[in-house]
């Protein structure tokens, strides 16, 4: 089985700090790399992998300005269909774009649907339904009007996450500095509780930033400390009392979830979207609905066993997990390939 894994461009595969697509797409690369699965990763120069990678793009347009995303996303696209004849099985990352260039190979293509960042690009989606397998990401976040191969949950290198029995006494929120996370919420949160709160992540809208968050800042309650990489996260993450995720909008997903239960530290999301999904209301962390009832949720965090969190993720949102789940889609489609041309 030979499969072309594209990546999105915005960053390198597996990102430095921050790049949800790029790094659950690494982590699949490499995983069925380990599985004996011929895969080829087509994304920024700079990447890195166990795989065959193919370039096009020097770096990630996030990373270096210089790089028009438009020009280069249509070179990188079009890269891999160029060479679609070559492999078995086109994983799509990148998105509703690459769906234009479905019609014109007979190679299958399979889109793993990382959310969808707004209804109009929902006409590409419909076009292509049942031309292209659409892979969900949560049961929360299927369209009705779309018909899906499978819901694969996001996996984790459980390896990466140092599970920590004993945590320091701060709250963290880990995410994009975006109303849409709720960093304004945790803070709000945080202070009601009298407890640290660190804050980790992109800033997304700098308005936003400048207006919920930078007043807020000091060196003791509240402290902002940026986007981190893998040994800070996991630093970061283990040592929480808890994880903040008061997000305003229906998440499809939330590695930070996951990432977070993974090094035993409970998490208080509001029950916005997949969340219930991810999490165990009242044994790895709470689904609320306000503030204020995750105000009161912060003082119930003792009564969370921290390894019951650990074992969550163990069970359902690792990687080799993620992997086999896709290697049975990819199989399915073969067998439904071979079974028209016969």
């Amino acid at each position: 089985m030979r499969i072309a894994m594209l990546s999105p461009i915005a960053w390198r595969t597996p990102p430095r700090h921050y790049g949800p697509w790029e790094s659950v797409v690494s982590l699949l690369t490499e995983s069925l790399v380990t599985q004996g699965i011929e895969t080829t990763l087509f994304a920024t120069g700079d990447s890195k992998t166990t795989g065959k990678l193919h370039a096009i793009c020097p770096r990630g347009y996030e990373e270096d300005a210089s790089i028009i995303p438009k020009v280069w996303e249509g070179l990188h696209i079009s890269e891999v269909f160029e060479h679609a004849a070559e492999f078995d099985i086109i994983h799509n990352h990148f998105d509703f774009l690459p769906l234009t260039y479905a019609g014109l190979t007979n190679t299958p293509v399979v889109t793993t649907i990382h959310g969808f960042s707004s209804p109009g690009i929902l006409p590409v989606y419909k076009k292509y339904n049942g031309e292209v397998s659409y892979v969900a990401i949560s049961n929360a976040d299927r369209f009705v009007e779309l018909d899906y191969i499978k819901t694969i949950y996001h996996g984790i290198d459980i390896k990466q996450f140092d599970f920590q029995h004993e945590p320091d006494d701060y709250l963290l929120f880990f995410g994009r500095i975006h109303h849409d996370k709720g960093a304004r919420e945790a803070i709000e949160i945080a202070k009601a509780c009298g407890k640290k709160l660190i804050l980790a992540g992109i800033i997304q809208d700098e308005s936003y930033y400048l207006r919920h968050v930078e007043p807020f800042l000091n060196k003791s309650d509240v402290v902002y400390v940026g986007s981190v990489g893998p040994t800070e996260r996991n630093r970061l993450l283990g040592n929480a009392y808890a994880l903040l995720h008061p997000i305003n909008f229906n998440e499809p997903f939330g590695l930070s979830v996951i990432e977070s239960m993974a090094c035993g530290t409970p998490v208080i999301a509001f029950n916005k979207g997949s969340m219930s999904e991810l999490i165990e209301n009242g044994e790895n962390g709470f689904l609320v609905n306000t503030v204020d009832e995750a105000i009161d949720r912060v003082a119930q965090i003792r009564d969370i066993e921290r390894a019951s969190c650990r074992r969550h993720v163990e069970r359902n949102f690792t990687v080799e997990r993620m992997a086999k789940e896709y290697i049975r889609v990819y199989e399915t489609i073969l067998k439904k390939k071979k079974y028209k041309e016969d």
